[in-house]
């Protein structure tokens, strides 16, 4: 990770080193807390954050599915996101907001307990690198709906997702993906799926998975192209058919997948449908698209 001058926390604007929490940190034992994972782009305007306040809208609600308690309000969130990526002089990177329950208290209540905001901004590139990834289907279920608020970006989810991960590395392949509690697909551990077949465009549904905010930019670019995007409870079998598939994610962008439990797609290394996307993606945030520039937030 590359290290800044400053973090954003509680309204103050810290040193690097000098931004530290206490041991005892209640969301460090339970994992009681919400975050968003935003991207900015260095663009002919400066630097241009992607969906800034579709981000901090999703942050406050996964911050009420816990009844935190928010100290700030979303103007104020993205106006401090601004700020810090002007203080710190990045033109692009990684945006990572967090609110969680800091030191004062141990037990699993959380009543009359208000929350620790805190915001980093670093560089950081592409997150499943330049290739097409090999991915394994995952032994570990994603999280019953009926367990948790499963279209919430809450920090104790993503232990479901390390699992998922260890297992893949371990196993020589890439990613993994999770299916849901009816053996259908669901998602990556951190990214959206998509599958091609005959030119049109498949996704799960949502109800089991995180409906992510690449995920819907996909959707509409993808129809504003002229493609047919189709909602749907996906097998793992079809998936393995598919001619094409793309993970995307605030990280992973989009992300072409080559094979699926060592089985090679039709177009493996990135079908045209795929490629097609993952062009018209990266001119819209790069400021390249017009159309799309209500999405960028340019930080000036």
């Amino acid at each position: 990770m590359q290290k800044v001058p400053y973090i954003w926390k509680n309204g103050k604007f810290l040193n690097w080193d000098d931004a530290k929490t206490h041991l005892i940190t209640h969301t460090l034992h339970y994992s009681a807390g919400a975050f968003e994972g935003i991207r900015f782009y260095d663009t002919k305007k400066g630097p241009a954050i992607f969906r800034l306040k579709e981000h901090t809208k999703r942050l406050f609600y996964s911050a009420k599915a816990l009844d935190m308690k928010m100290q700030y309000s979303q103007k104020e969130i993205n106006e401090a996101i601004i700020k810090l990526i002007k203080k710190n002089k990045i033109k692009k990177g990684y945006i990572r907001p967090l609110v969680y329950y800091g030191e004062g208290r141990m037990g699993l209540s959380t009543k009359g307990f208000l929350p620790d905001t805190m915001i980093a901004a670093w560089g950081w590139g592409s997150y499943l690198g330049e290739h097409a990834v090999r991915v394994k289907i995952s032994k570990y279920m994603r999280i019953h709906p009926a367990s948790t608020v499963s279209d919430a970006k809450l920090c104790g989810h993503y232990t479901n997702s390390i699992l998922a991960s260890i297992d893949a590395y371990k196993n020589g392949y890439d990613e993994a993906l999770l299916l849901d509690y009816k053996g259908h697909v669901a998602e990556g551990p951190g990214e959206n799926i998509f599958m091609v077949k005959q030119k049109t465009i498949y996704t799960p549904s949502v109800g089991t998975i995180l409906p992510g905010i690449t995920r819907d930019a996909i959707m509409t670019l993808a129809r504003d192209l002229g493609y047919k995007v189709v909602e749907k409870n996906i097998k793992p079998e079809e998936l393995k058919r598919a001619d094409e598939a793309f993970f995307t994610g605030t990280a992973a962008e989009v992300s072409p997948i080559s094979s699926i439990d060592g089985k090679k797609l039709k177009l493996a290394e990135g079908g045209p449908v795929t490629m097609h996307l993952k062009e018209e993606f990266l001119k819209i945030v790069n400021g390249e698209n017009k159309k799309y520039s209500k999405w960028l937030t340019v930080v000036q």
